[in-house]
């Protein structure tokens, strides 16, 4: 690869990285640059995957006070996740290429649109009257099992979803359901990041690339997170999402 190339993956790394710590979106810059370099959109994906699972683990480990007394649920929703992430490892490797390029379009547009509607969905989350009670265990833990296929087969836009979900059916402080959130998230792409590692087409010089460049950029991103407008980074972000699934479905 030439240094243009490796200038264009450190630079949408850093800005992934950045990007994920703010407002979550960073895989609609890190996809796309990796397709602009010449990689198979499969190939683009699982790197993209690996790449930025770094950032992952940071993002739990702020939420370390949050997690407390949570314990019992991380580990009941994380099993769930876990099976829904080895479902969509599975379907990502064994189905054609054709099919994830069909397909590519649609989830970028679907993940741009989760982070559109963001705020409207933190808005929700914060209201006083939440769906609660026993007989809603199979939906909640049936939604997070198609967070952990979606998590694990496409990526972005996963954090918004497993919000909306945890929000909807668990009854606690926002700060605390995404606490949870981090932590699944964390979990679903560690499923992911370990499946690609040994079976996927891992391209392992844009993960080194990619990896310390959105390490960097979650750091800077959380400094700057008080300081920038999230609302004109997701309007562009959102913009930005919808453009590349467009220009992917007319290719």
């Amino acid at each position: 690869m030439d240094l243009l190339g490796t200038g264009l993956l450190a630079a949408a790394g850093l800005a992934a990285g950045v990007v994920n710590a703010i407002a979550g979106g960073g895989s609609l810059i890190s996809f796309p640059a990796l397709l602009a370099v010449g990689y198979p959109t499969v190939a683009a994906n699982v790197t993209n995957t690996v790449a930025l699972w770094p950032g992952y683990i940071g993002g739990a480990a702020g939420y370390r006070a949050e997690l407390s007394g949570q314990r019992g649920r991380v580990v009941a929703f994380s099993v769930t996740s876990v099976v829904g992430a080895v479902m969509g490892c599975l379907l990502l490797l064994i189905t054609p290429d054709g099919v994830f390029d069909a397909l590519v379009p649609v989830l970028i547009a679907v993940a741009s649109l989760l982070l559109g509607i963001q705020p409207w969905l933190k808005g929700k989350l914060t209201a006083s009257e939440r769906v609660t009670g026993r007989r809603h265990q199979a939906l909640l833990h049936a939604g997070i099992f198609f967070g952990g296929v979606y998590g694990a087969y496409f990526g972005a836009g996963l954090g918004v979803m497993l919000l909306g979900i945890l929000g909807v059916f668990v009854h606690d402080h926002l700060q605390r359901v995404n606490a949870v959130r981090a932590v699944l998230s964390l979990v679903i792409n560690t499923v992911a990041f370990a499946a690609f590692a040994l079976f996927g087409p891992v391209r392992w010089y844009a993960v080194a690339v990619m990896a310390v460049a959105s390490l960097v950029g979650g750091f800077a991103g959380a400094r700057a997170a008080r300081r920038l407008s999230p609302s004109v980074l997701r309007a562009v972000i959102v913009t930005f999402g919808l453009s590349v699934a467009v220009a992917l479905a007319l290719r």
